[in-house]
């Protein structure tokens, strides 16, 4: 396996690209926006510099892994020749269906689909190409480079072999892999969003404000960043979509967003990737403040 073409230049698109191109795979990342792409490239870039002033990296390292990166426009022409294609878009099972119809028609029978979904089923994407067999689940945290757990995630007809070559290839990629199996959320969402959403009931009955309730998971639970604060980096929207998914998927109500997120949604307000939610953030600092409309009166 030498070709990888990961599809989407956002976050988690160029983070997993990143991590293939340095460990010495062809890697193509493929957004239909030129500046999505030019951006992810400046990222990556800036994100190899981090790893060379703290000398996880050489700059020879660091050289290869960028003459190992590829940006394309076309889905098509970038696949053509892919052992494997990891999609990375937007949380849209509409948006994902319509990508895998595409990978199914024009990248190479023998190739692997995987895709990087947070909660969308796995065999209901498979269910739309020629080879359910071939098409798995590589669910990467974020951030990609420095995050080690890799969600290997079985649809209904992935093939052993299929699992085996994933689980091998995401050690090669100094991660730690574990089998799960297709079910609404997996492993990882299916506990994260019922906290998150929990926090945000705790914030929407007035029990206490979005500090308070990120300091006791913090200090009390020893969780590296609360829950809140996790929510604005995970992004809102993205939150509402694997809630959605969990509470259509089970039908059970305690998986039911919270009207607060919802509300926060329609407003835009959906954390760092648009400057508020829970806190206010900004491009030229670090700092965070609690968002005006949670103060306490």
């Amino acid at each position: 396996m030498k070709n990888v073409v990961v599809i989407g230049a956002g976050t988690m698109g160029n983070g997993i690209a990143h991590v293939f191109a340095m460990n010495g795979f062809h890697t193509t990342i493929v957004d239909i926006s030129e500046t999505a792409l030019q951006k992810a490239v400046a990222t990556i870039n800036k994100n190899l510099d981090r790893m060379v002033s703290k000398s996880v990296l050489s700059e020879l390292q660091k050289s290869e892994t960028l003459s190992n990166l590829h940006t394309n426009n076309s889905i098509e022409n970038a696949v053509i020749h892919a052992d494997l294609v990891v999609e990375a878009a937007t949380e849209n099972i509409d948006l994902k269906l319509n990508i895998f119809r595409t990978l199914d028609n024009f990248a190479p029978t023998e190739a692997i689909l995987a895709s990087n979904t947070s909660s969308i089923s796995i065999t209901k994407i498979a269910s739309v190409t020629n080879r359910p067999d071939k098409v798995i689940g590589m669910h990467f945290m974020n951030p990609v480079p420095v995050m080690k757990l890799v969600e290997v995630i079985r649809g209904y007809a992935t093939s052993d072999t299929v699992t085996e070559i994933i689980m091998n290839l995401s050690k090669t990629l100094g991660k730690s892999p574990v089998e799960v199996n297709d079910y609404p959320g997996f492993v990882a969402n299916r506990i994260l969003m019922p906290m998150i959403n929990e926090a945000i009931y705790t914030l929407y009955e007035g029990v206490a404000g979005v500090e308070e309730i990120d300091t006791v998971m913090k200090l009390g639970m020893a969780h590296p960043m609360g829950p809140l604060h996790l929510a604005d980096f995970i992004g809102l929207d993205v939150c509402l979509a694997i809630l959605q998914v969990l509470h259509n998927g089970f039908g059970n109500p305690k998986y039911a967003p919270c009207p607060l997120l919802v509300n926060m949604v329609t407003a835009k307000k959906l954390g760092v990737k648009t400057g508020e939610g829970f806190y206010l953030y900004s491009p030229e600092s670090k700092e965070i403040v609690v968002s005006p409309n949670f103060r306490k009166q």
